[in-house]
């Protein structure tokens, strides 16, 4: 049955196919909207929210919709299977300690019965990565994102400890690597080269701001500073002040470098191998972990595999911030000065073994 199969026809006042809204003829309204788009729930006044597939969504709707639901005394429900240990994985953990406001439950098929185990080694045996059985039969965070550029790297990390409490060293410049969002986010990483160590001290996202913004950001920390790289678009564009974000900066007197315009398979690579070196903040770069992790290819429906090209969520931003970063240490650090094929081919088969 379609959902609008569900309403009743004598309760329903009017239907609008375009903006996917049900208006009851008591005035209640049903509607299904994208959370990538967060301005459209902006000034809703909801009492009930269903996140279908929420580890697929934006986390920033649910901050939105939070403050709305307390005070309705509103209701909240996120069903979802996992895509690694994401935002859905921080909130089903945290439901779980919080059993007088929260209910939560993890249903595999061993639970369910609605596959056997045979059902599932057959679909394996046909072609399904065993990751991702283990995501969608057995509910498992443990497996990384299938089709995740980082997922392993990221969990190789986690193994080493080199995710961790990093503090700033004041004897060290801080660099920092944008990515930038005309009417989308914009993201900023922190690092120091440490002697040996590259560290990712710190990490801030916003969506819909101005250049003046995130220069006051910059202005806020205690960090002194040394290059600030740019994407490409940083010499041409602007963030709604009118002069682009490499005059404002250096207007400020702070040293800019604008990237050359770079292909994404190249810098992919280039993020691959500085996550088998790099430290990263635990705490200051939550948010920027958790885009790394769930950063993954496209999926063609048509082909029933996966691209070489991204698939574009909220994950992307902080991801390309990191491309940055890795593309800046290729060219300007202590690597050679670009990629060629034959060095990405012996970057991926030293970062993922094949």
């Amino acid at each position: 049955m379609r959902i609008i199969d569900y309403f009743p026809k004598d309760l329903v006042d009017s239907m609008n196919g375009q903006e996917m809204k049900i208006r009851l003829g008591n005035g209640s309204l049903f509607q299904l909207i994208g959370s990538e788009n967060i301005d459209s729930i902006m000034g809703t006044n909801p009492r009930i929210v269903v996140f279908s597939e929420y580890a697929l969504q934006n986390p920033s709707a649910w901050h939105y919709l939070s403050p709305i639901l307390k005070v309705n005394g509103g209701t909240a429900i996120f069903i979802s299977t996992p895509r690694g240990k994401n935002h859905f994985y921080d909130l089903f953990n945290y439901a779980k300690t919080q059993p007088d406001e929260w209910f939560s439950e993890r249903l595999t098929i061993e639970n369910t019965g609605v596959l056997s185990k045979a059902d599932v080694d057959k679909e394996i045996a046909e072609g399904m990565s065993e990751e991702l059985a283990m995501q969608e039969y057995y509910v498992s965070f443990d497996r990384g994102v299938e089709g995740s550029y980082y997922g392993k790297l990221i969990d190789k990390m986690r193994l080493d400890n080199r995710i961790t409490r990093i503090i700033y060293d004041p004897r060290h410049p801080v660099s920092t690597f944008w990515d930038l969002g005309y009417g989308d986010d914009t993201s900023i990483i922190f690092a120091q080269d440490v002697g040996n160590e590259f560290r990712i001290i710190d990490y801030y996202e916003n969506h819909g701001e101005g250049i003046p913004h995130y220069i006051k950001i910059l202005q806020s920390k205690e960090y002194i500073y040394g290059t600030h790289y740019l994407p490409h678009d940083a010499g041409s564009g602007s963030l709604h002040s009118g002069m682009t974000l490499q005059k404002v900066i250096y207007d400020l007197g702070l040293k800019t470098v604008v990237l050359p315009r770079d292909d994404v398979e190249p810098g992919i690579e280039a993020a691959r191998s500085l996550l088998t070196t790099c430290f990263i903040d635990e705490t200051k770069c939550a948010r920027l972990v958790k885009c790394l992790e769930h950063y993954r290819k496209r999926y063609n429906e048509a082909t029933q595999n996966y691209s070489d090209k991204p698939f574009h969520d909220w994950s992307s931003h902080g991801s390309d911030s990191f491309r940055y970063c890795a593309m800046a240490r290729q060219i300007y650090g202590k690597a050679s000065n670009g990629l060629s094929p034959d060095r990405i081919n012996d970057m991926r088969k030293r970062n993922l073994g094949y």
